[in-house]
C-alpha cells in the first residue's frame, strides 16, 4: 500500500464548498430515526386479559364504582398512554442525501482529516501491519473506504477498535461525519467526485 496523502479542499469540486450544513443535519436525523428498534409496546385496557365479571356491587360499599379489573387503576390492568407501534422513519429527498454526503466529505477535507491512498490492501493479513497504517494518520479514529473488501485486509483491520472498514456502496454522510478521519482509496474518491 502506498502512503496516504491529505486531500485539500481545493482538490474537491467547486460545488462541494457552497452546500448548506442543514442537509447533513436532515440526513443524520433521518438515518438515526431509521435505526430505532420500534419494539416498545404496552397493552391498553381493551387488550389485557380478564375483567369479564364486575368486581363488586355497584352500590352499598361506600367506595367508588368498580366496572372492570382491566381498568388502569388496578394492578394488572391496562396501561394509559403507553408506547405503541409507530413509524419513526423520516423522509429525505435523494438530492439532499447527495448534498449531505458532499458536505461531509468537504468538512473532513477542511479540517485536514481526509486521506487518500492508491490502494488499501494488507496481503499479510496481520493486525500489526494495519495498526502501522492507522498510526501513520495520527487520528483518534478512522473510517476506511475501499472499492471492495479483501479477506486478508478485513482480517487485519477488524480487531482495531478505533477504525471501521466499508465498501464503496456502503458510503453515507452519517458514517463519514461520525469519524474523526477518513482514509479512502483513490478510485473511490474519483468516482464520488466525478458525479459532482
Amino acid at each position: 500500500m502506498s502512503n496516504a496523502v491529505v486531500v485539500k479542499t481545493n482538490e474537491l469540486p467547486e460545488s462541494y464548498k457552497d452546500i448548506n450544513s442543514h442537509n447533513l443535519y436532515l440526513y443524520v436525523k433521518s438515518y438515526l430515526a431509521a435505526q430505532r428498534a420500534n419494539t416498545a409496546r404496552v397493552k391498553n385496557r381493551s387488550e389485557v386479559s380478564g375483567g369479564g365479571k364486575k368486581p363488586k356491587a355497584q352500590k352499598g360499599s361506600g367506595g367508588a364504582r368498580w366496572g372492570s379489573k382491566r381498568s388502569p387503576l388496578f394492578v394488572g390492568g391496562g396501561q394509559v398512554f403507553g408506547p405503541t407501534k409507530r413509524n419513526y422513519n423520516q423522509k429525505i429527498n435523494k438530492k439532499q442525501k447527495v448534498l449531505a454526503l458532499r458536505f461531509a466529505i468537504n468538512a473532513q477535507a477542511e479540517k485536514g482529516s481526509l486521506f487518500v491512498s492508491d490502494s488499501i490492501s494488507i496481503e499479510s493479513g496481520k493486525t500489526k501491519d494495519a495498526v502501522s497504517i492507522i498510526n501513520e494518520l495520527n487520528q483518534r479514529d478512522t473510517l476506511i473506504i475501499v472499492e471492495s473488501i479483501e479477506e486478508k485486509t478485513y482480517l487485519a483491520f477488524r480487531n482495531i477498535k478505533n477504525c471501521y472498514m466499508i465498501e464503496r456502496q456502503e458510503i453515507n454522510a452519517y458514517l463519514i461525519s461520525a469519524y474523526h478521519s477518513v482514509l479512502i482509496e483513490k478510485s473511490v474518491l474519483e468516482s464520488l467526485t466525478k458525479e459532482a
